[in-house]
């Protein structure tokens, strides 16, 4: 019966997730290709305890420019043997400008504090991760006139995100090397004084996740990543993602 019900929670929240992008298709849209890069390094101190140290790379393909540099850690907890599980991170953020063809070469620095639940769940061969995560949002202050930073930060808003993430074996090699297909979807909404709309971004991805070990896993997707700008509009983006997800076990 619960594994029932999430099935049908997560049809719904898809059919959602789906509303934002049909809504553009009259609105003012930019379309980008870019190709972003990560690495997850997983370092676990016990059998509840465990820190995630991330750097995520991301560009613009035609032109090559650069997008966003991203360096995130967190620490996570198991609560217990139900799926659950909830962490805590800070993370500090680089943003380029969102033109490629831009000639300000100012990147701005932001700062973001986040907590977050995480729920696993296993119905036959087919596993769901549902991730709820409240972040602040930090950014730099700028000195517009000169187009570069000034001195400190201002809180801009607070964000909610929800993340479900699907995966199915389609190809066992062996015990440890199976090959998954993965697909998933990210709805962003925002709130604070400084913000013009609640809708911020949604994301679905859809790819291949390959398990070489149990301490090491590649993913290649594709993502539809629709992002409203607080000036008006949207970008519509098309993005290729490759995952490299490293566990070190630290051993006496």
């Amino acid at each position: 019966m619960i594994g029932l019900k999430a099935i049908t929670y997560t049809s719904i929240f898809i059919f959602l997730s789906f509303l934002p992008q049909a809504s553009i298709a009259q609105k003012d849209v930019t379309h980008q290709q870019l190709i972003w890069y990560g690495y997850f390094l997983t370092l676990p101190i016990d059998d509840n305890w465990s820190v995630v140290a991330e750097v995520k790379e991301r560009h613009f393909v035609h032109p090559f420019a650069q997008h966003q540099l991203s360096l995130r850690t967190h620490i996570h907890r198991k609560l217990g043997a139900n799926g659950w599980e909830a962490s805590a991170g800070f993370a500090t953020f680089y943003q380029s400008p969102n033109n490629p063809k831009s000639e300000l070469d100012l990147v701005e620095p932001e700062l973001r504090p986040h907590m977050e639940m995480a729920y696993r769940q296993t119905l036959k061969k087919l596993t769901l991760d549902h991730r709820y995560r409240a972040e602040a949002r930090y950014f730099h202050k700028l000195n517009l006139e000169e187009t570069k930073l000034a001195q400190g930060y201002f809180f801009g808003s607070f964000r909610f995100r929800y993340r479900i993430m699907a995966s199915y074996p389609i190809w066992k090699i062996n015990e440890n090397q199976i090959l998954k297909v993965i697909a998933g979807d990210e709805l962003m909404v925002q709130a604070g004084q400084r913000v013009r709309y609640v809708f911020d971004q949604n994301r679905l991805i859809l790819g291949l996740g390959l398990a070489i070990s149990p301490e090491l896993n590649l993913e290649l997707a594709y993502q539809k990543w629709i992002n409203q700008r607080q000036t008006g509009g949207y970008y519509n983006r098309d993005v290729l993602r490759l995952t490299v997800n490293h566990k070190v076990f630290l051993r006496n």
